[in-house]
């Protein structure tokens, strides 16, 4: 079975939590509470092929705090980690800055191929700008984008791409 190690990160109040939760199908956390440090989600995907054989996947989905008091930490976290997956609050002007540096420390500094990361421009459902891309300076500007829109409740949850 494979293995893999994805870090979501990005900047406080990005939404990096939602977005893992509703991707391992955990609880939601109905009033936002900051990561400390990490989390740690693990989930199995059994469809995954790999040279024309179902061999399925272990994945670990590590939720990483924001805060910068925990950079002393990142390098730990990112020890054998596949992939990086950085979700910043497009409703937050500064977030937008802020992805900078996390794309320096986690990407590029890592060596990261174009494969192994993400950049989510995360929207408040309903705010109407989940389509917009923001203007965003070089490197972010040629990084694919996906925006999301995931409501942090159990009633309703939508994603957009």
């Amino acid at each position: 079975m494979l293995k893999a190690k994805i870090l979501f990160v990005g900047p406080c109040e990005s939404r990096k939590t939602v977005w893992a939760n509703f991707l391992t199908k955990s609880s939601d956390i109905a009033e936002y509470n900051p990561t400390q440090g990490v989390r740690i989600l693990e989930f199995e995907n059994p469809y995954v092929t790999r040279k024309n054989k179902c061999t399925g996947c272990e994945s670990e989905l590590w939720d990483c705090g924001g805060n910068p008091m925990f950079e002393s930490c990142w390098p730990a976290l990112m020890r054998d980690s596949y992939g990086v997956v950085i979700i910043f609050n497009a409703d937050i002007p500064s977030h937008l800055k802020e992805t900078e540096m996390w794309y320096s420390c986690f990407v590029q500094q890592q060596f990261l191929q174009d494969t192994q990361y993400l950049l989510s421009a995360h929207h408040k459902p309903g705010s109407g700008s989940d389509k917009a891309n923001p203007a965003s300076a070089p490197p972010l500007n040629k990084l694919k984008l996906v925006h999301s829109n995931l409501k942090d409740d159990r009633k309703r949850s939508g994603w957009s791409s």
